[in-house]
């Protein structure tokens, strides 16, 4: 027979034309639809943790670096610094009187491919979970947030550089090179990934904390480029920055989430797989 619906359930459209979701009135979370003003952008709908000054200020006092110790530490060392290097070489990224261009597409490669091992390990965990019909025992959010956390990196990026088609090409063999890398060791021994995820993290911290560092150094091409420049409204939104805040406010904010994700992962090694997530509360 069939399945008749109250009035009640079904939404009403003008003409019986339905709305589009960009035209509708719900609210979009990166303010993208026509009637959503800069005034939205105040409110920030994913959750995130709001670094003050002197957390941010620590945390760039310490830079701190995990000392490997059994052989997959050594093998995820080895391999994540010989990535760094590669990726040095090949971005032209260098400590001092680094090219704009270069740091921009640093950051956009980077960013893409920080925001695959936290999805990847909470899908890997939510199918474990489903499996053994057991609880996950909280890393799953925790993840979830690391990869959310990434990708917004990388869209408050976006609306500050442009990716020609060489970045992209760039993006995309990242992505198609350290997927399946990374899901093969999880499957095996998940806190191989973390650990190298930690490691991966540590190379993101030393590189914000050196744009930093020569954004503020007057004399440098960064200086120059970015010193004065204004945050972008996603990134005062996002990490609720003042009106007038500059691009590097939002280059420090970025650096306190990745050390912060590099001391998530370094933890994530050392437990089992049934153990509470200590970061819950967080």
């Amino acid at each position: 027979g069939r399945i008749l619906q109250s009035k009640a359930s079904v939404p009403e459209h003008r003409g019986c034309v339905p709305t589009h979701f960009r035209h509708s009135r719900i609210g979009h979370p990166l303010f993208a639809k026509p009637h959503q003003s800069e005034k939205d952008a105040e409110l920030a709908l994913t959750l995130n943790h709001i670094w003050s000054e002197a957390e941010i200020q620590e945390r760039l006092k310490n830079l701190y670096q995990h000392q490997p110790c059994t052989l997959s530490d050594r093998i995820m060392h080895g391999t994540m610094w010989s990535l760094y290097r590669f990726f040095n070489r090949l971005t032209g990224f260098k400590p001092a009187n680094t090219p704009v261009q270069a740091v921009e597409w640093r950051l956009i490669v980077l960013e893409s491919v920080a925001g695959v091992p936290g999805f990847m390990a909470a899908m890997f965990r939510h199918f474990k979970s489903l499996r053994s019909l057991q609880r996950d025992h909280g890393w799953i959010q925790t993840l979830l947030e690391e990869a959310e956390n990434e990708r917004m990196h990388l869209l408050v990026c976006m609306k500050m550089f442009h990716a020609s088609y060489f970045t992209r090409f760039l993006v995309l063999s990242a992505q198609v090179c350290m997927t399946p890398f990374l899901a093969a060791v999880y499957v095996m021994k998940p806190g191989a990934v973390h650990r190298f995820v930690g490691y991966l993290e540590e190379t993101a911290c030393l590189t914000y904390a050196n744009i930093i560092h020569q954004v503020e150094t007057p004399g440098t091409p960064l200086h120059a480029a970015w010193a004065e420049l204004p945050a972008p409204d996603l990134a005062k939104a996002y990490w609720k920055l003042p009106a007038d805040a500059l691009w590097v406010d939002a280059l420090k904010c970025m650096f306190a989430d990745e050390s912060n994700h590099r001391d998530v992962n370094h933890t994530f090694a050392t437990m089992h797989d049934d153990d509470p997530n200590p970061f819950v509360a967080k």
